[in-house]
């Protein structure tokens, strides 16, 4: 499998640098990356599926959008999220199915807790091999 991201120097906080052949991979992509970092993604199981919905905004907006509703799932909702299939995307907004798990600390671990994501060098940009973006995340 293509390497999806890599960890980027960053002060205080954890920065990422990810890469997709289309759009729709970049923001899937970013998505796996943060679960990713919160946690063992080989441990939690697709056991439940959810719809997202976020409203068109600039890319850049539409990507921090994306990444803070799914981080609620997990912090307010308690999902641990390992699939992510965006159906669609546009300037109109995105629709999306997430699948994972509630948390089950008998069988999760927890690597490093995310407090938000950030607009900090946050960039969407179309490449010679397809896209990619930085994202900072307030740790």
């Amino acid at each position: 499998m293509k390497k999806k991201y890599e960890f980027i120097n960053h002060t205080a906080d954890v920065g990422i640098k990810v890469w997709g052949e289309s759009l729709q991979s970049l923001f899937e992509n970013a998505a796996y990356s943060m679960f990713d970092i919160l946690t063992e993604l080989d441990k939690v199981k697709v056991k439940e599926s959810l719809g997202v919905e976020i409203e068109g905004k600039r890319t850049d907006e539409l990507l921090a959008d994306w990444l803070r509703n799914l981080l609620y799932q997990f912090n307010g909702e308690g999902y641990l999220l390992r699939e992510f299939n965006i159906e669609e995307i546009s300037k109109k907004g995105l629709k999306a199915k997430v699948g994972g798990e509630k948390l089950d600390l008998s069988r999760h671990s927890l690597k490093t807790e995310i407090k938000a994501v950030t607009y900090h060098g946050l960039e969407v940009k179309k490449t010679g091999q397809g896209w990619e973006t930085q994202v900072i995340f307030d740790v």
